[in-house]
């Protein structure tokens, strides 16, 4: 993934934002070392973002769509309430592994539920109301997961969705598109065009869009 930010102010943006705790960093470093796409796991600011956004919209039920190593559903469980779920959603039984090492350390961890299958499968099957939902996972399903998420939200719930910059590449020209990049570009157009939510695309590291259900 290239950067969006320069290296310098995001290492200053980094100094400055609320750390994570020894336990997230323990776990950003095995990911790093062990995993064979580190790059998917979101960095310190996006993931303290996440616990923020969580805590400022009040969510006690919480659907992640993307699981990886598991960073970032500890930051979306740490700004749940002590009563609150996250249900997080992957297909990859290596990575997940490693997520349930560290959530079984964490105070945070029993507050998350793994579902080990594909996620729109998950989705159909679960009941709302979802008050936060993070989507992270593969590109081209992007509309499908916005889609089995939002009937399912409250007026005032909010979804978060990573990567919606794609190091740059919505901005090259379509025939030069994959098919990750088409589903970005589709998916922004989507989003934009969508009156049910009002949102905001930030250059948070490989951009996030923010959008909350009216």
């Amino acid at each position: 993934m290239d950067r969006i930010v320069e290296k310098g102010l995001e290492d200053y943006a980094v100094g400055v934002t609320t750390p994570a705790s020894p336990l997230h960093e323990r776990l950003a470093l095995e990911t790093w070392d062990s995993m064979d796409c580190p790059q998917m796991q979101v960095g310190a600011i996006e993931g303290r973002l996440l616990t923020i956004l969580v805590q400022l919209c009040g969510a006690r039920r919480a659907v992640e769509i993307g699981t990886f190593t598991g960073y970032s559903g500890l930051h979306i469980a740490e700004g749940l309430p002590e009563d609150g779920q996250l249900i997080t959603c992957d297909i990859d039984p290596v990575a997940t592994a490693v997520a349930r090492r560290y959530w079984d350390q964490s105070p945070w961890g029993d507050r998350i539920a793994l579902r080990l299958g594909p996620a729109l499968q998950t989705l159909t099957a679960l009941d709302g109301p979802i008050d936060f939902a993070f989507i992270d996972a593969d590109k081209e399903n992007y509309i499908a997961y916005w889609e089995a998420l939002l009937p399912k939200m409250p007026s005032g719930g909010v979804i978060v969705a990573d990567n919606v910059l794609w190091s740059g590449q919505v901005l090259a020209p379509p025939e030069d598109h994959s098919e990750s990049t088409a589903g970005i570009v589709a998916f922004n157009s989507h989003v934009a065009a969508d009156e049910r939510v009002e949102q905001v695309l930030l250059t948070v590291r490989d951009g996030i869009t923010i959008a909350r259900k009216k």
